[in-house]
């Protein structure tokens, strides 16, 4: 995406090389509070059998890892990414074995990653695009709302730069572009001054700090009524998927990371929750050449699930076969002329 290039405050990815330690300052622990969203559709959709090398481009609280280590036994392989090292720590030994490679590095990275264990292309990708029940009850990092943290949004702490030193600079045109793009709101004018007139009185720094800018009220805001919505809920979106460039690491995994590392006849799955991702992969299995699509509309959750984990609500599930590169031309048979 172009747009965090046009603003130059946000600076580039880099996460650390694979199999690089993890962040400091990490918190390891054993139990995780994630449950994982279309389980039985993403075991089904990806084909899975014994012998199948697998990425997990997500590992998250490890679901989906733990049910395909099932699927394809001590003969096939595991290769389970993720670009926050807290996830890393925390999900490692509910998967550890002799076919499993748990790495920190992001999705994006696959090329590299295969490159440095010495594989080859594989035969399943999952992208679970959802950020993981662990994330979000992490009190020191403000991806929750409802608990007064620094406003930091970054899944990996090594890199780039959190959202409350974003938010020192951004002018109020360049906050409503990002909150109109990436939260899709259509109050994003409004917040964004809203957001700048309380920063001239101090600075945006925690969640409440953020919540009390844009509700004009003390946090934690309470709504009314079941479905009432948090009015911060997509403008932390927005700020989230901004800080992470989230979309750029989705668009340059679907034009050129996945169809590369996938063998053919491979299955690429991709799990999202809103429009913005769901618009991107829904656009690059559209490509002929590239993918035959495997469902001919994305799976939801059904009702039993949406009630059980709320999470899934939003969830979208769409997979694609990789088609076999078409063979070049043949050699020219065309003979020099008899002098």
């Amino acid at each position: 995406m172009a747009f965090a290039g046009r603003l130059g405050s946000n600076q580039a990815m880099s996460p650390n090389p694979p199999g690089s330690p993890v962040s400091p300052g990490s918190t390891p622990a054993t139990r995780s509070a994630h449950v994982p969203v279309l389980l039985r559709e993403v075991l089904q959709v990806l084909e899975l059998a014994p012998g199948l090398t697998v990425v997990d481009g997500t590992l998250g609280g490890g679901g989906h890892s733990r049910a395909i280590l099932q699927r394809i036994g001590p003969t096939g392989r595991l290769i389970a990414l993720d670009r926050d090292a807290r996830m890393v720590d925390l999900s490692r030994p509910r998967i550890a074995g002799s076919n499993v490679h748990v790495i920190h590095a992001p999705y994006s990275h696959l090329p590299r990653v295969l490159a440095d264990l010495a594989l080859g292309p594989v035969d399943r990708i999952l992208l679970d695009l959802g950020w993981c029940s662990d994330q979000l009850a992490d009190g020191e990092r403000g991806f929750s709302f409802q608990v007064n943290s620094p406003l930091d949004l970054r899944y990996d702490s090594t890199t780039g730069q959190p959202a409350s030193k974003l938010l020192e600079t951004v002018t109020e045109e360049q906050l409503t572009q990002i909150i109109s793009e990436f939260g899709e709101d259509h109050l994003a004018r409004q917040h964004a001054r809203r957001m700048v007139a309380f920063r001239q009185k101090q600075p945006l720094q925690t969640t409440f700090d953020l919540v009390s800018a844009i509700t004009g009220q003390p946090a934690p805001w309470r709504g009314t009524g079941p479905d009432s919505r948090h009015p911060a809920t997509q403008v932390f979106q927005a700020l989230r998927i901004f800080v992470n460039q989230e979309l750029e690491q989705l668009h340059e995994a679907l034009n050129g990371v996945c169809d590369s590392c996938l063998k053919p006849h491979g299955i690429l799955a991709v799990l999202s929750f809103h429009s913005l991702e769901d618009r991107m992969v829904k656009q690059a299995f559209r490509d002929p050449n590239r993918w035959e699509t495997l469902l001919p509309k994305p799976l939801s959750a059904s009702p039993a699930e949406q009630r059980l984990n709320p999470r899934s609500r939003t969830a979208l599930l769409r997979a694609a076969r990789k088609k076999p590169s078409p063979p070049g031309p043949l050699p020219s048979t065309d003979l020099p002329a008899v002098p």
